[in-house]
């Protein structure tokens, strides 16, 4: 059986040679490159089944490289690691084709759980995979249309509704603060604006109800949590 090939593009050196040993005795035959503005040519010439990019890099940014990567192959799995907390950057990095974002510091177990359900999703997917696109449990998420579907109904989401949507995917199994959301996607977290809120969550938790393993969960004086 051939082994998984998976591009790694990291400049912390030292952070980036334990993660690519530890890929390899997973089984994968990693190339890891340092410098952003290489990553693309390592690519083509690698042919990788996966990539997995650092945020920061020297001479050409992840989301960059990805832009780029997208171009070549519309349906490589891309991972987005990075320091950087700021949401707007998560929404960033789906507009820029990725599939994945995960936050340093991050533990070897998850990264290889991300990695594999990346890799499992390419390959249940039943057509090529669009680069606009994520899976949500049962459903499709088509990002730049603001179209959700589970195969039989196609909902139009209004520009928020798509937009927290996206944040909460982005954030997935973390606790996001009521007034980031606030902020990022209203501009300030006015009483009005959070109790607009309230109501774009409950519109969300029921266009999502067909699918039992998805929740929208209220962390009581914080937050939400997006549990898939």
């Amino acid at each position: 059986m051939s082994k998984i090939k998976l591009l790694y593009v990291e400049d912390e050196l030292f952070l980036g040679k334990i993660v690519k040993e530890s890929l390899e005795t997973r089984g994968f035959e990693v190339f890891m490159e340092s410098d952003g503005a290489k990553a693309t040519a390592l690519f083509k010439k690698t042919g990788p089944d996966i990539c997995v990019l650092d945020v920061m890099l020297p001479n050409k940014d992840g989301f960059t490289i990805a832009g780029e990567i997208r171009n070549i192959d519309e349906t490589v799995p891309i991972i987005f690691l990075t320091a950087k907390t700021q949401t707007e950057d998560v929404l960033k990095g789906f507009s820029s084709g990725g599939n994945d974002y995960i936050r340093k510091p991050f533990s070897m177990e998850e990264l290889i759980v991300r990695i594999q359900n990346a890799l499992h999703a390419k390959r249940d997917s039943p057509e090529p995979m669009e680069t606009d696109s994520v899976l949500i449990g049962k459903f499709t998420f088509h990002l730049n249309r603001q179209l959700l579907t589970d195969g039989k109904e196609n909902r139009k989401l209004s520009f928020r509704e798509s937009e927290l949507l996206k944040l909460l995917y982005g954030n997935r199994d973390k606790v996001i603060d009521r007034k980031d959301i606030l902020n990022l996607l209203w501009g300030n977290d006015s009483f009005f604006n959070s109790r607009n809120l309230d109501v774009y969550v409950t519109k969300l938790r029921s266009y999502l109800k067909e699918d039992p393993s998805l929740e929208i969960i209220t962390i009581k004086g914080i937050g939400y949590r997006f549990v898939i």
